[in-house]
């Protein structure tokens, strides 16, 4: 009787390393901290008080561009219901709204999050008016933007509204290697999440090999696109965080402060 592995042996027709989903968190370091924090109020925005008022207006403002973003671009935008299955969504939005580079459609979700919250008013030795800060958890607003980019093919951009605005990029390295041979004119036949048969199975690995940290910062045309949090300049470093490939370096550029 033959085992389970020499049946499914029996039944491959294509075997391949790849990168599946990749996840990168962006982050501004400096920005992660109460005094980080403040600094960047007083020193970087020119607010001679570190009122908590203030980074209310900043998540209004980066939600009204966002809303302008949207309707200039005409984008669809899907209003995302507690445990709905988001890639089924955007499986159909992307068939009834197809698009080859750029953002394909806007998605809001209502999520978890950890944002700075003031917990008490107090004055300084010297009579100003300051504030505490602390991280809390917040059910807040998310921003989904979903992408059709030349390089990575399908992905999402995820960005919180509130401070100090996370950002979770999501990115697949199967759709990586599909538009790269698509570029070379290698054909292939693609499975959901893979491929069932490529025409030239060793250039599919070579390519799947390629595929590092120099590749991932291509992204950055696409993410030019998306609405930054604010046009001043200059704005601080940020970072992308890049598991599980172990990499933390490189400027970030979307979104600005």
């Amino acid at each position: 009787m033959a085992t389970i592995k020499e049946l499914i042996d029996e039944h491959t027709s294509l075997e391949v390393e790849c990168l599946d989903r990749l996840y990168l968190n962006g982050y501004i370091p400096s920005l992660q901290t109460e005094g980080g924090l403040k600094g960047f109020l007083i020193g970087h925005r020119g607010w001679s008080v570190p009122s908590p008022a203030l980074l209310g207006q900043m998540s209004k403002d980066f939600v009204e561009r966002v809303e302008a973003f949207i309707t200039e671009n005409a984008l669809p935008v899907v209003h995302f219901q507690k445990y709905q299955r988001k890639d089924e969504v955007a499986k159909k939005m992307r068939r009834k709204h197809p698009r080859r580079g750029g953002v394909v459609f806007v998605g809001i979700a209502q999520e978890r999050a950890h944002a700075f919250k003031a917990s008490k008013r107090k004055k300084t030795p010297q009579g100003f008016v300051d504030f505490d800060y602390g991280r809390q958890p917040v059910f807040v607003k998310h921003y989904y933007f979903y992408l059709d980019d030349e390089e990575f093919g399908e992905g999402f951009i995820k960005i919180c509204t509130y401070f100090p605005f996370g950002l979770r990029i999501c990115l697949n390295g199967h759709e990586w290697a599909k538009r790269q041979l698509q570029k070379q004119g290698i054909a292939f036949e693609s499975l959901d999440n893979g491929f069932w048969h490529c025409q030239d199975p060793q250039r599919l690995q070579d390519i799947c090999h390629r595929l590092g940290p120099e590749e991932i910062m291509k992204l950055s045309a696409t993410l030019a696109e998306t609405p930054s949090l604010s046009a001043q300049s200059p704005r601080p470093s940020g970072r992308l965080r890049l598991p599980p490939l172990d990499l933390a370096d490189g400027a970030f550029p979307n979104p600005r402060l």
